[in-house]
């Protein structure tokens, strides 16, 4: 029998581990920056062009490598980080496996230019499909200048399935905002077509933030700061107040790393419980500093997901921290019954006051609040006599007003004898005349949600939000389809602030938001003034209505031109939609019916859920046998 094992070329091998390690542009562009960083590099220069299908390059000052290192490094697990297995539990740097530079010249075309500090010369070095294509000596700045160009260029099947260029120019903008979070003492440029998108200088922790989210953000961050000997916690929260069910900013930092953790994150929201409404969220930028040895960054191949040795102590100590800070900035009602530094009142036992007696009070124990004659027992307080009171409401029974007798059910066997003294009178209600109703078509609002109607086949029961998300959803986008939507203009333009990683999904959406009814304009920085919107959304927030879509685009990532309209337009439908227990006329009722029948496909809301139902005539019958 032949044998029929036999090891993969280093080329194919590489492709392999660049299916894992480089999935898309945005994954060369960390792993070129956490290289720099880990470099010693205090500038770092990102230029990207067609959201880096045609080319990335990094640019660094840092301390560069020799002409055998940049060969070297391009080979498969070749690194500089780690020299035996226990290193891998005393790691502080970013990347260590020494596989990122041989997956990216597997499936791209590199070109590195590189110099020692100190030395004259430097090496360029250009690679293709993981072929070297030259190495020469050459004279460059010190530091490395990676460029990257047509990724996937020998996989045409992983370049097909890489997104569009606002989709794909968004992940590298989110990607480079995680590195810049945690490397506030570097400075970093990114640039994309030629137009700069990010410069963000050398600052504090805090800065950065509003550098990179805005400086919107600074009111809405409380800092958060614990030390212990399990680890170590600082950062910011979010005030309860600025919490939002899209678009959080939620990030972890362990040791200068990115990570996902939902089970800390559990812990932060643990702390807001009661503070802010079920299903928001708030944001945080929380960063730990352990002892390598007590978490495992080798878990995951992008090394977003990492294992804490003491995760449920850690939780403990996330919550406590939160809650700490929330109660010391008044971020939670609080009674505080501590009279520590409270001045106290002496009393003096020999002042000239000291002999004053306490007042006294006197009453009258015979006094009758229903008596009309005076207290003859107490002679300062008489009560006036109110005899004769019904001749203030003489000729009232002539008001010219329509009047009405309000009549109760069973009022004599509710009142007993006590109404027979009044029996002679009638109680009488001032009402105003009102214009005869249809009464064509009656429907019956139950508890404010649902709208019960007599069908032909039994009755009908409608979810009145769940229809009114329908037949908006339909309007909205007939005037998408139709290039045409009614805006009103605003009397006063709110500004809406979006981040780096933010801008080009709105972009995206800019025409479709048009055709609905939305004006924005550019004003630079990630800012945009909202001039007008939709009309028949009086009542809602214009800026948060926005920053939802665009974050619903975000979750949704579609490419497809009209699953975003759809996006929109169900976004839009479900702000503007009447809420559960709003009330009702008839005829609004009799108005919402109408147009849910008249849609295409009125059972459904456009997510999939019923909207109504019928009880059949048959199953009502059974109910009452």
């Amino acid at each position: 029998m032949s044998d029929i094992i036999r090891l993969l070329p280093d080329s194919v091998a590489n492709q392999i581990a660049a299916g894992e390690v480089i999935q898309r542009p945005a994954s060369v562009i960390k792993e070129l920056v956490e290289n720099a960083v880990d470099a010693g590099a205090k500038h770092i220069d990102v230029l990207v062009t067609d959201a880096g299908k045609t080319s990335i390059q990094v640019i660094d000052d840092g301390k560069g490598m020799s002409e055998t290192d940049a060969r070297l490094a391009f080979e498969r697990h070749a690194t500089s980080k780690i020299r035996e297995a226990s290193d891998l539990f005393a790691l502080r740097t970013m990347g260590f496996r020494g596989e990122a530079l041989a997956s990216i010249a597997a499936v791209a075309q590199v070109e590195l230019r590189t110099r020692l500090k100190g030395e004259e010369l430097g090496t360029s070095l250009v690679i293709s499909g993981s072929k070297v294509e030259s190495q020469e000596a050459i004279s460059c700045a010190e530091g490395s200048n990676f460029t990257v160009r047509n990724l996937f260029f020998n996989v045409p099947a992983r370049r097909k399935f890489l997104k569009s260029n606002q989709t794909e120019l968004s992940n590298i903008l989110a990607e480079f905002e995680r590195i810049a979070l945690v490397n506030p003492e570097v400075s970093f440029t990114l640039h994309h077509n030629g137009t700069e998108m990010l410069n963000l200088p050398a600052t504090s922790l805090k800065q950065r933030i509003m550098g990179v989210f805005g400086k919107k953000i600074n009111q809405e961050l409380l800092s958060v700061e614990v030390d212990t000997t399990m680890v170590r916690i600082s950062g910011f929260v979010g005030r309860p107040e600025t919490s939002r069910k899209k678009g959080a900013r939620q990030y972890f930092f362990v040791n200068g790393r990115y990570m996902r953790h939902p089970y800390f994150h559990k812990s932060v929201m643990d702390a807001y419980e009661r503070l802010i409404p079920v299903g928001e969220q708030v944001s945080y930028f929380i960063y730990f500093e352990v002892d390598p040895a007590n978490i495992d960054v080798n878990i995951h191949p992008t090394k977003t997901e990492i294992k804490f040795e003491n995760e449920q102590a850690v939780w403990q100590i996330i919550s406590a921290a939160i809650k700490e800070t929330l109660g010391k900035f008044n971020a939670v009602p609080s009674i505080d019954f501590d009279t520590e530094g409270m001045p106290d009142i002496p009393a003096f036992e020999n002042s000239p006051y000291s002999n004053v007696a306490f007042p006294k009070t006197s009453y009258d124990p015979s006094y009758n609040p229903f008596d009309t004659a005076p207290s003859s027992s107490y002679a300062p307080y008489t009560r006036q006599d109110t005899r004769g009171w019904e001749q203030l409401y003489e000729g009232m029974e002539h008001c010219s007003a329509k009047q009405t007798t309000l009549s109760y059910p069973d009022e004599d066997a509710y009142w007993g004898e006590q109404a027979d003294h009044d029996s002679d009178e009638s109680v009488f209600v001032q009402v105003e005349e009102t214009a005869p109703v249809e009464m064509s078509s009656q429907h019956y609002q139950y508890k404010g949600r649902f709208i019960l109607t007599s069908v032909k086949s039994g009755l009908m029961i409608i979810d009145q939000q769940r229809a009114h998300v329908r037949v908006l959803y339909d309007r909205y986008l007939a005037q998408i389809a139709a290039r045409k939507g009614a805006s009103q203009g605003m009397l006063f333009p709110e500004i809406v602030q979006f981040s780096a990683s933010e801008v080009p999904v709105l972009q995206g959406i800019m025409e479709d938001l048009a055709y609905l009814g939305f004006e924005l304009t550019d004003l630079g920085g990630g800012s945009y003034g909202i001039q007008g919107v939709p009309a028949g959304i009086e009542g809602l927030q214009p800026v948060k209505l926005v920053q939802d879509m665009v974050h619903t685009a975000i979750e949704k990532g579609c490419k497809v031109r009209e699953e975003v309209q759809g996006i929109l337009a169900l976004s839009l439908a479900k702000a503007a939609a009447i809420v559960p227990g709003q009330l009702l006329s008839n005829e609004e009722m009799n108005h919402l019916v109408d147009e849910l029948l008249t849609s295409s496909t009125p059972n459904y809301t456009p997510d999939g859920k019923v909207a109504l139902t019928v009880l059949k005539e048959g199953d009502l019958e059974k109910l009452f046998k």
